[in-house]
């Protein structure tokens, strides 16, 4: 039996650190875990990876240069950024490991937000400014980003208090507002101190006595510090080869960084009477028992729908990246049978993933870079929402091109010296590029027709 290694990645105060510190654990195929010595990574490694230097310059030199003049204060010019670009995060009870709500709050932290600003590790959003148009862009402007720059550089005056603007609110901890519906896993999951995990999946009953259509979804972990992922399934436990496409019955994804599913007006995903919905759950271990009790939470459409929302994983699982790898090309693609809209983009690699493409080739021949994300980060996993609609008509071809670095470069990488596969865990890889998209109801019917609903 091959012996796989990998690294426990713990997630602590906003860092992924590589667990014990030069131990990793080694997985004998079927024969559970066990410590072993392995290569040291040096340092940690931020939760958000910083952008390459030679990228940051390179798109500095593609801007134009923006002068700031005259005193820059909270009250009047910073108050506002942090509101829009930082406080999702930077609030008690989010992802962000301290609080950006406030002038002494901002002030405290103005030393590493300067260097976070700069290298443009945050607002974390990896998406090459240059290639498409997204809705829910959390980048900095160059106007924003030279204003907190010439902040701190002044010595974060707070200016007048009179001009501060009115206090964001925030929904309870939900992204899409207060659900309609929450449904949560039925007993806490103990998760162990230390070892491998396979996905845990949990059934949970809608009680629907009618089809439903879900205008917005989210997966909410219980315990983040040891949840890395969930999915939220439209259960079917028919054989595999009878079972319905992902299109019909992935709901809604939660990782670091990722967004809750949130369609236009007039589009939303089905649920049928008596769904059963599996939430899946990929847990990892931090060294101490946890618990935790995840949620999905359903917002219902409230008027009518004329198309219908499905999620595509365009995968490719036949792959082996060579040990010592520095730039592994890894492409996947998916053909529209009908014509569609677009509505959004997500690459998913593990800590090898490198950089992600997707092009579209259309019926006519023309080509179009849809999205290109040049330093990927496994630690915070965008999704990518399209600023209106792209039509993709039928014959469309989406090609998606990643990269992976399986070099001792890679500060990342659990173990260069392995030929790495697709698998589930995190020191194995994975390959997909997602995207959300919509056909009209009358040629999204003829898919759902040719496939019987989940038996139960």
């Amino acid at each position: 039996m091959p012996t796989w290694r990998m690294c426990r990645v713990a997630i602590a105060l906003g860092f992924v650190l590589v667990a014990g510190l030069g131990l990793i654990l080694a997985r004998e195929k079927g024969q559970g875990t066990a410590a072993v010595p392995a290569r040291r990574v040096k340092g940690s490694l931020p939760r958000v990876r910083p952008v390459p230097a030679p990228l940051v310059s390179e798109l500095k030199s593609s801007e134009p240069p923006v002068t700031v003049v005259g005193q820059v204060t909270y009250a009047s010019d910073v108050a506002t950024i942090f509101q829009e670009k930082c406080q999702s995060c930077h609030r008690p009870g989010q992802v962000a490991p301290f609080a950006l709500r406030t002038y002494d709050e901002a002030r405290r932290w103005a030393k590493p937000i300067r260097e976070a600003v700069e290298s443009r590790r945050m607002p974390p959003w990896h998406a090459d400014p240059r290639v498409g148009h997204f809705l829910n862009d959390r980048s900095l402007s160059p106007r924003e980003r030279a204003t907190l720059l010439a902040w701190i550089d002044q010595g974060t005056p707070l200016g007048d208090p009179k001009d501060l603007p009115p206090k964001k609110k925030f929904s309870n901890g939900w992204a899409i507002g207060t659900p309609d519906l929450i449904l949560t896993m039925a007993t806490p999951y103990e998760v162990v101190a230390e070892g491998v995990l396979s996905y845990q999946r949990f059934q949970v009953e809608t009680g629907f006595t009618e089809d439903h259509w879900i205008q917005a979804a989210e997966a909410r972990p219980g315990n983040r510090a040891v949840v890395h992922h969930i999915c939220v399934f439209l259960a079917d436990d028919r054989p595999k080869g009878d079972r319905m496409s992902d299109e019909l019955r992935e709901l809604v994804c939660y990782a670091p960084g990722d967004l809750p599913s949130i369609f236009p007006p007039g589009t939303a995903k089905h649920l049928p009477a008596g769904a059963v919905l599996n939430i899946e759950v990929h847990y990892t271990p931090i060294g101490t028992v946890q618990t935790d009790q995840s949620s999905v939470g359903l917002v219902f459409a409230r008027s009518p729908i004329h198309r219908r929302a499905f999620t595509k994983g365009i995968s490719q699982k036949h792959f082996a990246l060579p040990p010592g790898a520095a730039n592994h090309a890894v492409r996947s693609s998916y053909r529209f049978a009908h014509d569609a809209q677009l509505l959004s983009l997500m690459p998913h690699m593990h800590l090898r993933g490198k950089d992600f493409r997707y092009t579209a080739t259309y019926p006519d021949g023309r080509t179009e870079l849809l999205l290109s994300v040049p330093a990927y980060d496994f630690g915070w996993q965008s999704v990518y929402r399209l600023a209106e609609p792209k039509p993709m008509p039928a014959g469309t071809k989406i090609d998606c091109l990643a990269h992976f670095d399986n070099s001792e470069a890679n500060p990342a990488n659990p173990d260069p010296k392995l030929t790495v596969r697709w698998g589930e865990q995190t020191f194995d890889e994975m390959m997909i590029g997602f995207i959300d998209f919509d056909e009209e109801l009358s040629l999204s019917a003829n898919s759902v027709a040719a496939q019987s609903r989940p038996r139960r």
